[in-house]
């Protein structure tokens, strides 16, 4: 054996074990060196550690990482919700984590959702609040609600939609606008109401507007699902009128259409006559008009000279016309220089025919009347309630009146229920008639 100059380390002799096993560095152990040999040999991926001796070691490894990536796809799916199906009650749920707590929330039958996509878009709702549970636990404002609402829930109608705009701008807005939505509760809603210059129905509407908002909170996930807190508010006389409606004898509407010119005298034959409202009149045009079998198609309202559906959908309906009355409609057609059948029948002069006359100017034209006939103030809505009082006193049955006033249950008309023939409704129709126009008129 050779020794080296300068008295250095000799090398230890390498056996067969040695060369297999390769070189041994300090500090490493069985595993560097098993991990390190060729045949035993793991890829970089199975390499990767977290720590964890079997997953550094053995071969559990992969099942290791397997494990844990299904533990955090289970809580992933538990905080924003899943949609399972139950075999034995044949119903979706919608499963999610909340507080730590799981909860469920029944969907539907497979019935109603027969596929797990349609479940799925049912459970939107749900969906939210459990993908968001910090924003369900946040106080919502009534500002941010009522702002949500006018883009996704405030009813399109055009009249409808105006007296919602005014009750949340003159009275809710003002008092409840910073407030969180909590706070409107029961007492302290009731109590709020009491305090307003308003007559019990207006006090109503704002109670209903205000459930109105809940129920939208309650929908789109932003307050729990629970009672209506506006269920439990209650206000005193809200069925009693401030005042009653008015309703002209024979004698003032001969009065009061003895000061009128046309067309505001035909406006005013049509409402009484046909009971019809004032936006629907208005908006009448003369292709509405069967002239061959006498009948009147009411099919759309204007207001603020913006075309809109009627208000129900039992306010659209064929009415008989008296051969007086049809007589009435065809001298003024012959009249007005907007005769054709797309023509409005009450086309204004001013808008060129495009739109009829506006209801503040009929409106205008009716005050300026009724004070030369000396009846007091009159609304347009009075000739509706006089054409009400006229059948009654012709002796028209309920049921027939209430297909005439075209409302959509009878208890608005009275609280009795009936049906009625299209004959008796023309003899109806032919008696008001009679009434409203002066025999002169008839003869000719």
């Amino acid at each position: 054996m050779a020794i080296r100059s300068g008295g250095g380390a000799i090398p230890q002799r390498k056996g067969a074990h040695d060369s297999g096993l390769g070189e041994t560095r300090q500090g490493e152990g069985l595993c560097a060196h098993r991990n390190a040999t060729p045949s035993l040999a793991f890829s970089a991926r199975g390499l990767r550690s977290n720590g964890d001796p079997e997953e550094t070691c053995g071969k559990l490894g992969p099942a290791v990482r397997a494990r844990k990536r299904k533990e955090h796809m289970k809580r992933a799916r538990l905080q924003r919700g899943s949609v399972v199906f139950d075999k034995r009650r044949k119903t979706w749920n919608f499963l999610w984590c909340e507080n730590g707590h799981r909860r469920t929330k029944l969907i539907g039958s497979a019935r109603e959702f027969p596929t797990k996509t349609s479940a799925w878009r049912a459970a939107e709702p749900f969906r939210r609040l459990a993908g968001n549970p910090v924003s369900s636990n946040r106080e919502v404002t009534v500002n941010s609600i009522v702002a949500q609402y006018r883009s996704e829930k405030m009813p399109q109608r055009l009249s409808t939609r105006r007296g919602y705009e005014a009750w949340l701008n003159n009275h809710i807005l003002p008092r409840w606008r910073n407030c969180p939505l909590t706070d409107l509760q029961a007492r302290p809603v009731e109590l709020w109401l009491q305090s307003l210059s308003l007559s019990p129905k207006s006090r109503v509407h704002v109670r209903g507007l205000i459930h109105a908002l809940w129920d939208y909170a309650m929908w789109r996930g932003d307050a729990h699902t629970q009672r209506n807190p506006m269920e439990l508010v209650t206000i005193k006389g809200a069925t009693k009128r401030m005042r009653m409606p008015r309703s002209l004898t024979v004698e003032e509407f001969q009065l009061f259409i003895a000061h009128l010119e046309e067309p505001i005298r035909t406006i005013a034959l049509v409402c009484v006559c046909f009971g019809l409202r004032i936006s629907e009149c208005l908006a009448l045009r003369w292709s509405d008009i069967d002239w061959l079998s006498s009948k009147l198609r009411v099919e759309r309202g204007i207001v603020r000279q913006q075309v809109d559906d009627v208000k129900t959908i039992y306010s659209g309906k064929l009415m008989a016309i008296d051969a007086a009355m049809l007589e009435v409609l065809k001298t003024w057609r012959q009249k007005t220089q907007f005769s054709l059948d797309e023509d409005w029948m009450f086309a204004s002069p001013v808008k060129l025919g495009r739109l009829p006359v506006s209801y503040p100017w009929v409106w205008l034209m009716f005050q300026q009347a009724a004070s030369k006939a000396g009846i007091g103030k009159l609304g347009t809505h009075s000739l509706r309630h006089s054409y009400r009082s006229w059948l009654d006193a012709v002796g028209t049955p309920i049921a027939v009146q209430q297909k005439l006033m075209r409302h959509s249950d009878i208890r608005t008309t009275l609280n009795i229920y009936g049906d009625v023939v299209t004959d008796e409704m023309a003899q109806a129709h032919s008696k008001v008639v009679e009434l409203a126009l002066p025999r002169k008129v008839i003869a000719n």
